[in-house]
């Protein structure tokens, strides 16, 4: 079951997201049908989809707590995997719709003023939105949560395509004649979008495919089973299954082939219980026979 703590950061997280984003909405989509901008347009369109990712986030939270069922014995966790799955194609669409307007903008040769209006709103825009993608970033990694993880991404893409803009507003504020800027400025924050979708697909992905044990963690492992006996178990062939609200390892480890399979399953059990005391996780081990002391 998701810890308490880490349920509540992800749900206060994604509700003060939809609420800053629907204002920066407001405000960009106003600056946008002011200018006429393409560029403000997208990065507009860009944060209200932020609200609608947060949803997501929100929703996921609240739904990955439930307790284990008949149905779904390792829990409701991986709905957050879904979650971002889900944020990932809604970027790839809005990125793929604004990248097809700027080009068309560009073939037609739209040309666009900037005013003050845009570009205070922009540069309201990057601070909001780096502090809250700093902040989805934090609680991402205390509580190990892919779809806080995908927020803060998005949050990221809408600070850097936003900073794209705003270098566009100032270079047209000092140069005369550049017809292109806005079409180009839209395609930028087409790509920085895709690259976000890209990001938080493939952190989804991973998970979901299965992940390989930090070393790290496998170092720390053969230190902590060394205090407890005085010989080498051999550690290997370590598979790691990630349920995002609780972890499982399954190992194969190496006794002395003379051993009594009571002996063996004690050393087991001592190790399983070590891991889920230091690592909190559930373990998994198969026991080979090794040479004899």
């Amino acid at each position: 079951m998701m810890k308490g703590k880490a349920q509540k950061a992800q749900i206060i997280e994604g509700v003060l997201s939809i609420v800053v984003n629907a204002v920066l909405f407001a405000g960009k989509l106003w600056a946008a049908a002011v200018t006429g901008s393409v560029a403000l347009m997208a990065d507009a369109w860009h944060t209200m989809s932020d609200s609608m990712t947060s949803l997501l986030v929100v929703a996921s939270g609240a739904v990955s707590s439930k307790k284990p069922d008949k149905a779904h014995p390792f829990g409701h966790g991986r709905l957050e995997l879904v979650a971002s799955l889900i944020i990932a194609f809604i970027l790839g669409f809005i990125g793929y719709e604004f990248l097809m307007d700027s080009i068309n903008r560009f073939q037609n040769r739209e040309s666009v003023v900037y005013g003050t209006i845009a570009l205070v709103i922009t540069v309201v825009s990057i601070v909001v939105k780096e502090a809250m993608s700093q902040y989805a970033f934090y609680l991402g990694r205390k509580h190990d949560s892919a779809a806080l993880a995908a927020d803060g991404w998005h949050h990221r893409t809408d600070s850097v395509s936003s900073v794209i803009v705003l270098i566009g507003i100032i270079i047209t504020r000092f140069i005369d004649g550049l017809w292109w800027m806005d079409s180009v400025l839209g395609v930028l924050c087409a790509l920085a979008i895709f690259y976000a979708a890209l990001q938080v697909l493939r952190d989804a992905v991973t998970r979901i495919l299965g992940e390989e044990p930090k070393q790290e963690f496998i170092d720390e492992l053969d230190n902590e089973a060394k205090k407890l006996f005085d010989y080498d178990l051999k550690f290997h062939h370590f598979h790691l299954h990630n349920y995002i609200t609780h972890k499982e390892v399954t190992f194969h480890m190496r006794v002395d082939k003379d051993m009594t399979v009571e002996k063996g399953h004690e050393i087991a059990s001592v190790i399983e219980d070590m891991i889920k005391t230091r690592f909190g996780m559930d373990a998994t081990i198969h026991i080979e026979p090794g040479a004899g002391e």
